[in-house]
């Protein structure tokens, strides 16, 4: 019987929507997280009475087909990369980007990565590396005898110096952005990488070229709603429960035809 393929089918699509907002749950409080949402579609169709099709010998033609579908499939976890919330942290090497715009890290095999969070840190050279370690590019240096650190909403990096009252500029924070960020990989570690389907980085300072400005002292927090996502884990669970329910009824019915064929 189709009918039990087609809801193992959406017992299946709901058990991976369930594993999605399960996973922006769990993400609530992580840096620059952007929430996931499966998406589907429905599979193919069989057509027992195709639409425009003869119905009597008089030349009417059927309004309507008569189909039956198989199920549905998922088609994506797309990314929404909607702005997250901007909270105060009051350290100085946090950084939050507000609009456009991914920061530029460089992973130990040389190549790039692209990532939301700026809880920034000093490695042992001096050098701006993320929370996990990965040198931000361009590199940026701070002097170990600097008294101060300022990032502005443009991106300049500037340093006070012991016996200076004129800050020194020492680098320049750049952002890239992609036409199609929902097609960008994601790596973990709150990392993306550039695939086909994101197209090319396209890399300029903030405030230029459509991307946003940076807020030092602040962070971008995860844009999951919480309220939202435990009501799409209800509905969720709601739309698991009932093609359950569909597997059930047409096992019912399976037995109910056996035994009228042993009766």
């Amino acid at each position: 019987m189709q009918a039990l393929y087609t809801a193992a089918s959406g017992m299946q699509a709901q058990e991976l929507n369930v594993e999605t907002i399960s996973n922006n749950i769990a993400n609530v409080r992580t840096t620059g997280y952007k929430r996931q949402r499966a998406q589907f579609q429905d599979l193919l169709y069989e057509t027992l009475k195709a639409a425009g099709s003869s119905t009597s010998q008089t030349g009417t033609l059927a309004p309507a087909p008569i189909e039956i579908g198989s199920g549905v499939k998922p088609v994506s976890t797309s990314r929404i990369m909607s702005q997250g919330t901007i909270t105060a942290t009051q350290r100085d090497l946090d950084v939050a980007i507000r609009g456009e715009g991914f920061f530029r890290v460089q992973r130990p095999d040389g190549t790039m990565a692209y990532t939301r969070d700026g809880s920034f840190s000093l490695d042992p050279q001096g050098q701006l590396v993320t929370a996990g370690g990965l040198v931000v590019d361009p590199g940026i240096t701070i002097p170990a005898n600097a008294t101060s650190v300022s990032v502005s909403a443009a991106g300049l990096v500037q340093v006070k110096l012991p016996g200076q009252t004129t800050p020194q500029d020492v680098g320049k924070i750049q952002l890239t952005h992609f036409i199609n960020k929902s097609g960008l990989e994601s790596l973990g570690d709150n990392l993306y990488a550039q695939t086909a389907a994101s197209g090319d980085p396209i890399t300029a300072d903030p405030l230029t070229d459509g991307l946003g400005d940076l807020q030092q002292g602040y962070l971008e927090e995860a844009n999951v709603n919480a309220v939202t996502e435990i009501s799409a884990l209800i509905a969720a669970q709601r739309a698991y429960e009932m093609n359950s329910r569909v597997v059930t009824a047409a096992d019912q019915m399976q037995q109910s035809t056996t035994q009228m064929f042993k009766g």
